[in-house]
């Protein structure tokens, strides 16, 4: 059996990737395909972690006439619908896991516990983050370096639809360089946009990495674990 770079990993999906290809709302053979790579990662011995975003059903920044707080918190509602259709997915393939929220809603999943929830990494069962942080202002990227820095995590793999950081946008820019590693300071310094600020700096100031990849093929999430070089490394020292 191939042995994993990595103990544990913070995955950080889009809520935009669950609806494949019709672009809102959940398409489940999408998320099964997914899940099933996070089960192959999982049973190479890594301890994983999801943070899921919500954009498939809500975007609230684009309302510009409902209120910023009332607005987020719909959003976060949307993580947690998205969080149980990976849970659900993951225990159709017998993958045991737990979802937890900052925002408490007892009947459906569990408060975010963070010994609760590494004791149920440590116990090989998959924890789905959901709810952001809890607070509005603060996005799901924010959320996933959070809880990465928070449980220990050795790396965030954020799977977009791009095959890793590019100088300028390759959808409108044919000849856009890829980078293979990049430091935190520069992406922000670029404003190249990978992670909001809050997300990169407080990665950047616990020494987090980031890999970013494409999620087009979900088995990139095997591969990444895997330690392959399939998109671009953001950390401190290059």
């Amino acid at each position: 059996m191939e042995q994993p770079r990595y103990r544990r990993i913070l995955l950080k999906l889009s809520g935009e990737a669950l609806a494949g290809p019709k672009h809102f709302g959940l398409d489940y053979d999408v998320v099964t395909e997914i899940c099933r790579s996070v089960k192959e990662a999982a049973d190479l011995g890594t301890e994983i972690a999801v943070v899921v975003g919500g954009g498939n059903f809500w975007r609230g920044r684009s309302n510009e006439k409902m209120d910023r707080t009332r607005a987020d918190h719909m959003g976060m509602l949307a993580t947690v619908i998205n969080s149980l259709a990976i849970a659900d997915a993951l225990e159709q393939l017998d993958v045991p896991v737990r979802v937890q929220t900052a925002i408490e809603m007892r009947q459906i999943a569990e408060p975010y516990i963070r010994n609760r929830a590494v004791r149920h990494l440590e116990k090989g069962r998959v924890v789905v983050f959901g709810c952001g942080t809890g607070n509005p202002f603060f996005s799901t990227d924010t959320a996933a370096a959070l809880r990465a820095v928070e449980i220990d995590a050795d790396i965030i793999l954020k799977a977009t639809m791009v095959d890793g950081v590019y100088d300028s946008d390759p959808t409108k820019h044919p000849d856009a360089k890829r980078f293979d590693h990049i430091a935190y300071i520069d992406v922000l310094n670029r404003g190249l946009g990978i992670m909001d600020s809050t997300a990169t700096s407080l990665c950047m100031d616990n020494e987090v990495p980031i890999m970013v990849f494409s999620l087009e093929d979900p088995r990139n999430i095997v591969r990444a674990v895997l330690g392959e070089s399939i998109g671009t490394i953001v950390q401190n020292t290059l």
